[in-house]
């Protein structure tokens, strides 16, 4: 078993083999409506698992049963090693949770807020290095009412790991944040993830989640449709992108490719199944034949973005 330091004040994490999220077999029922059906997943120490789906999806309710705040119809959960039901108070001691909308009493002052959470988890965090790391030192006398969406969601990061968490449940993180704010939000979940702790994020920016995920988790319909690593579930999705604003015959360019080249934009065109360097050296020239212009070119793995609407939507490129 090993020790590890989070952050530069430090969260202790035991790390084992064990996954410190464990669902097994969810099932989350509201009345007559099944909102989770048979669900099982896991997440690690050390990782960012990225939580994904459509509205409505079951997403959020299994979340929720994670931190404790639902309780479920039937299934196995355990959080460190914990049944976030039961032994809720225990679990509240070692987790932080970022809630995506409120938890935060709108005339309450920023400095004051995050005084009051550092005091309730023992003062194991100063506040001032809190505020300092989510770019806030200088707020400290403000309303939470007069804050900026951005600067919002930094407080409830802030107060999230108030704990030193071991796990962390985050919603959300960067909604309303703009890139600066992005950017620090990120840097701070990949400082989490690297110091031994697990971080869970339920979002729906699908290019957030690329950047910062170890692991996603793909719900629809109240089942995971997907699970893995980003190259795990964009394994054989290879393909290229290019925009240009020339008229060209698409048909006549997916016959000299053989494959299929797809109009996905109003300048964006897709050329699926392939990311090869000789497909792209074909593409190229029959374009300069054609007199028709390339403003940019992308070869690849299929992005995240296309892996969600495959999977919950059923469109297959």
């Amino acid at each position: 078993m090993r020790r590890t330091a989070c952050f530069a004040y430090s969260c202790i994490v035991d790390s084992t083999d064990q996954p410190a999220v464990c669902v097994e077999n969810l099932v989350v029922n509201y009345g007559a409506v099944r909102a989770v059906d048979d669900v099982s997943f896991h997440a690690y120490s050390g990782e960012v698992t990225t939580v994904l789906g459509p509205n409505g999806a079951g997403k959020t309710s299994t979340i929720e049963v994670c931190e404790g705040f639902r309780c479920a119809s039937s299934g196995r959960i355990r959080v460190l090693g914990l049944d976030p039901e039961t032994q809720r108070n225990e679990l509240n001691k070692r987790m932080g949770v970022m809630l995506q909308n409120g938890g935060v009493y709108p005339s309450a002052r920023v400095a004051e807020m995050t005084r009051h959470y550092c005091t309730l988890y023992g003062h194991s965090v100063e506040p001032d290095v809190l505020l300092a790391k989510v770019g806030l030192s200088d707020l400290g006398s403000r309303t939470w009412r007069r804050l900026s969406g951005g600067e919002q969601q930094r407080l409830s990061l802030a107060l999230a790991l108030a704990a030193r968490p071991e796990v962390a449940f985050l919603d959300e993180p960067t909604s309303g944040v703009d890139v600066n704010g992005r950017d620090l939000i990120r840097k701070i979940i990949r400082d989490l993830a690297s110091n031994g702790c697990a971080v869970v994020v339920a979002t729906h920016e699908l290019d957030e989640a690329e950047r910062i995920a170890d692991k996603v988790v793909i719900f629809d319909k109240g089942k995971i449709v997907a699970t893995g690593s980003l190259d795990e579930l964009r394994s054989g999705r290879d393909e290229i992108r290019f925009w240009s604003r020339s008229e060209f015959d698409l048909a006549e360019l997916s016959r000299h490719l053989d494959v299929k080249v797809l109009q996905i934009g109003r300048d964006e065109f897709l050329v699926t199944g392939t990311a090869d360097a000789q497909r792209i050296a074909q593409l190229s020239q029959w374009m300069a034949t054609a007199g028709a212009d390339i403003r940019d070119l992308r070869a690849g793995r299929q992005r995240l973005e296309d892996v969600f609407r495959r999977l919950t939507i059923g469109e297959d490129q």
